[in-house]
């Protein structure tokens, strides 16, 4: 807007002092302030409001109106409720400076001059942006993105004040909106927080935006490519737009832009899985290749053609890794494969689940509920300059999907994972993927709706647990445990707790009284027991071991 609509605004008590030949600058904000130097708290383009308390002697108002004009505002408004008529010193310094003076009326709030500038200029950019969305949008649908999301974003903050993400279901930071003084980066723990929140509403089937607070600041939580689908299908692997306001009380004007930049942004998400086409197909072929037995040298030459595509300019063939995924909903309505491709293509692009850096250069192939990936690994240096091969590791990988994927599933699904140890050769993949997909089913053997777990996990007697019948599983534990509970249901003597804590101190009697806090003679008392209604012996290796595995697969 510009000063001269002010001006002809007649509620808002303003009266020209000075400065008829500047009208036509535009006002880009307003900020009230009786500070001596307010120049930190300036960007420019503002209607400065000042009560004059400022000033003490006539030539405080030649160094304020030098400051002002400095920082490029549009022109400045003092009231007359404290001095009454304006200075005649503040006149002159305005018009040595070329800055438009104002008087308000002393009937007339600060308050309300704010008022009626903030919601004209949020109309005006929120028109403007409008149009700039509306012309990103029609460029990216028809060709090169021209900046991609990152673009409006940024407008979003220079023109509107907002602080915005795009987020991956994990939190991973995919593009943002920067302030002037403030950086684009948002925390981590914040972001996967903010994830979680958005997949815990969505399962909910509010419409959103939905807002929450966390860290004394309201966001609100935009959905991005829900086309009608099936949420389940798209859940897991969709991105979401955070921004840093409460959408509560917007305008239905607003909400709409912020829909037209998802929109945008959904854009910008069907053009980079276009391009995981070709790195999908890769993946599938080689799954097939392995799959089906084909010799080592076929395979070999099969990587070959990947190589160059998932590690451009690597200059020999690099070590490989196998990941495996499953997602399973309650129902089995919902084909998990696709899901759980999507969700890898997601997940292993996070920056700290591969290498040190974000990369893209994974592919992933399924077949029936199972995702596969097919994660290649360049060698880095070491410490001693040596080449080295930095891994997936599942516990980092559980680490960075746990907490916000779980909020997803919570109710109906889940989320098992296994890796394989890293190879470096053809021959080496049909073992990796067997050894991925037998850690997957030790993952699947614990509880909680996202298990992950890696081969260095398959030398413990816990890769047996998972290829035991369920009906053996349920048969074995309820011979050797059911008793105990009962027990415990009846009489709350803890003889389940007291007899993982006996086994955990290796049968010790005086390190597992300390721990439970008991009296040695409690204890044995309560082993005694056990005994008694199990039949068994705890002094026994095998005794204990039936135990130990009856507790492991409950």
């Amino acid at each position: 807007m510009r000063l001269r609509a002010l001006l002809e605004t007649n509620t808002l008590g303003l009266r020209l002092l000075g400065g008829e030949e500047e009208l036509d600058r535009t006002v880009r904000g307003v900020m009230t302030t009786d500070l001596r130097d307010p120049s930190r708290y300036l960007s420019g383009g503002e209607l400065v409001l000042t009560g004059l308390a400022w000033r003490r002697e006539p030539e405080d108002s030649e160094r304020f109106v030098r400051i002002l004009a400095s920082a490029g505002v549009a022109g400045l408004a003092a009231g007359e409720a404290e001095l009454g008529a304006i200075p005649d010193d503040l006149v002159q310094a305005c018009s040595r400076h070329r800055l438009p003076l104002f008087s308000v009326d002393e009937d007339v709030s600060f308050a309300s001059i704010t008022e009626h500038v903030v919601r004209q200029v949020s109309s005006e950019r929120a028109g403007d942006l409008a149009a700039v969305v509306d012309r990103h949008r029609r460029l990216m649908t028809s060709g090169p993105a021209g900046g991609g999301p990152e673009v409006v974003l940024d407008l979003l903050g220079s023109d509107l004040d907002l602080r915005a993400w795009v987020l991956s279901p994990t939190g991973r930071q995919i593009a943002g909106s920067t302030l002037a003084g403030s950086g684009p980066e948002l925390p981590g723990e914040l972001a996967a927080r903010l994830a979680g929140e958005h997949l815990a509403a969505a399962r909910t089937g509010r419409r959103g935006p939905h807002r929450v607070t966390l860290a004394n600041a309201t966001y609100s939580l935009f959905p991005i490519r829900y086309d009608g689908r099936d949420l389940r299908e798209t859940l897991l692997s969709d991105w979401l737009l955070a921004v840093e306001a409460d959408a509560g009380d917007w305008s239905e004007e607003r909400l709409d832009l912020l829909n037209g930049v998802t929109q945008l942004i959904a854009v910008e998400r069907d053009r980079r899985d276009a391009a995981r086409t070709v790195r999908r197909r890769l993946a599938q072929e080689v799954l097939e290749l392995v799959q089906t037995g084909a010799p080592p040298a076929e395979i070999a030459a099969r990587l070959r053609v990947a190589a160059p595509v998932l590690l451009p300019g690597l200059g020999t063939a690099p070590h490989w890794q196998i990941v495996v995924a499953r997602v399973e909903w309650e129902g089995g309505d919902v084909a998990g494969g696709p899901v759980a491709q999507s969700l890898l293509e997601e997940v292993l692009v996070d920056p700290g689940t591969f290498g040190p850096e974000p990369s893209d250069r994974i592919a992933v192939a399924h077949t029936g509920d199972e995702a596969v990936a097919l994660v290649p690994l360049p060698a880095v240096p070491d410490e001693s300059g040596e080449p080295a091969v930095a891994g997936l590791h599942a516990d980092d990988l559980l680490t960075a999907i746990q907490a916000p994927l779980g909020r997803g599933l919570d109710g109906d699904g889940r989320l098992t994972v296994g890796v394989s140890a890293s190879v470096h050769s053809a021959e080496g993949l049909r073992g990796a993927l067997e050894e991925a997909r037998h850690a997957r089913r030790v993952a699947a053997a614990r509880p909680g709706r996202v298990c992950a777990a890696g081969h260095e996990e398959l030398a413990s007697h816990v890769l047996l647990l998972p290829f035991v019948p369920d009906d053996v599983r349920r048969a074995f534990t309820a011979r050797l445990l059911d008793p105990l509970r009962d027990y415990d249901r009846r009489h709350r003597a803890e003889l389940i707790p007291t007899l993982e804590a006996f086994l955990d101190c290796d049968g010790s009697w005086t390190r597992c009284a300390t721990r439970l806090h008991l009296h040695v003679n409690t204890l044995r008392y309560r082993v005694g027991r056990i005994e008694q209604l199990t039949s068994r012996d705890l002094s026994r290796l095998e005794d204990k071991l039936d135990f130990f595995l009856a507790l492991r697969m409950s």
